[in-house]
């Protein structure tokens, strides 16, 4: 079924989980999003979003750095890995639709988001804001090992709790 296993390994002395050397956090769907439910309803979501974008993107480049040194890769294949780590931890299925690094472009495509999965088909918006800094973040660091740095941005110019369409598109632009 679908994709393959994320490597888990668990420090016995620690407990801390890593994947590709990198630690991190298993928590449940539902634990998360309620969380960020919370921050949006303190803040609310047009603020919580434009805090989110920087940390994202600044994580995402930082993992793409480390991901490529780990794996071996370069360019746009650190994307698509990006993105299949992200499909393998539970956030959804990502795939990229498109990709134009000289342009600074790039679109890609989320199923079964853990947002819409929580905020239910209904929310009437967008709720996927939180994967804007990861993809602009991970773009950058793509032209940046191209030797084409960049600036970009990006946006959810569709989301499935806000439309009709079962799936989100995500479009990063340059700035």
């Amino acid at each position: 079924m679908g994709t393959p296993q994320l490597p888990i390994d668990v420090d016995s002395e620690t407990g801390i989980w890593r994947t590709d050397g990198l630690p991190m956090i298993y928590v449940p769907q539902h634990f998360f999003v309620n969380n960020h439910k919370a921050v949006e309803e303190a803040l609310g979501a047009e603020e919580y979003q434009k805090i989110l974008f920087p940390a994202g993107h600044k994580s995402a480049y930082f993992w793409c750095d480390q991901e490529a040194a780990t794996h071996g890769l370069s360019g746009v294949a650190v994307f698509e890995h990006y993105l299949k780590r992200l499909s393998q931890r539970g956030w959804g299925l990502f795939s990229l639709s498109a990709i134009d690094v000289e342009a600074g472009t790039a679109s890609v495509r989320l199923d079964h988001s853990a947002f819409v999965q929580q905020y239910g088909a209904d929310a009437a918006r967008s709720v996927c804001y939180m994967f804007d800094g990861w993809f602009a973040g991970a773009m950058e660091w793509v032209g940046d090992n191209l030797g084409q740095p960049m600036k970009v941005t990006c946006s959810e110019n569709q989301c499935a709790c806000n439309s009709d369409a079962h799936h989100c598109t995500f479009e990063v632009t340059p700035l």
